[in-house]
């Protein structure tokens, strides 16, 4: 069994939806972000504190203290992307790369998504996610991501206008690791607005039963 470490409202959201489009059997042990914690006045390191990513036992785990990892049959695995690829072929079938081509480009999108998307993405979701959007240093940092979206996502728009997916013409987990990295953006219709098929394909990702099922379960954890 596939044991998961992390919460919801972290990047372990991609690999829930990930396991529960595979429909591997799995279970989520619960580690909260320290700085959570902090946010609350609890000492992470206090010995009633609840599990989290500076308790000693999840350190020997991850020593970078992030969350998520995954253990299976004696392997420990980070960085959450990595993690779904591995989900992926582990279960194979249609959400798996059938073939070393396939492997490849799910590997490239990854990376794209992570290198080029993700920091300037996430920039626009702590903005919103914090009542910031509006402000002048809100509006400053929205605007400064936004420029650095437009080169990825117009590559992107590009692909998506001769693909229905990111790879192999089906939904994989390819879509997964790309949706949930342009989920950060998705707050700031404008951006979104420039890049219709982009757009369309985030919202048929996300109409899909699996991601309604943990996004469900993720607005219901306490922030």
């Amino acid at each position: 069994m596939v044991t998961l470490y992390g919460v919801y409202r972290s990047r372990a959201s991609r690999n829930i939806w990930a396991l529960m489009e595979l429909e591997l059997a799995w279970s989520l042990k619960p580690v909260i972000q320290a700085y959570r914690l902090e946010a609350q006045g609890i000492d992470p390191l206090h010995p009633e504190a609840p599990f989290n990513t500076r308790t000693a036992e999840f350190l020997r785990l991850s020593p970078a203290g992030a969350i998520p990892v995954m253990e299976d049959a004696g392997l420990v695995l980070s960085e959450s992307l990595a993690i779904n690829l591995y989900l992926a072929r582990k279960a194979g079938g249609p959400f798996a790369p059938k073939d070393a081509r396939e492997e490849a480009l799910m590997v490239q999108w990854a990376l794209y998504g992570a290198t080029a998307i993700e920091t300037p993405a996430l920039e626009i979701s702590f903005a919103y996610a914090r009542g910031e959007a509006a402000s002048e240093t809100g509006e400053a940092r929205i605007t400064t991501a936004v420029a650095q979206l437009q080169r990825p996502l117009k590559a992107l728009e590009a692909h998506l206008s001769s693909h229905s997916h990111m790879v192999g013409g089906r939904f994989t987990v390819a879509d997964i690791n790309m949706a949930e990295i342009l989920r950060y953006a998705q707050p700031h219709d404008a951006l979104m607005g420039q890049f219709p098929r982009v757009k369309g394909w985030l919202e048929l990702c996300q109409s899909r039963a699996a991601f309604r099922e943990m996004w469900e379960t993720r607005n219901a954890e306490p922030a």
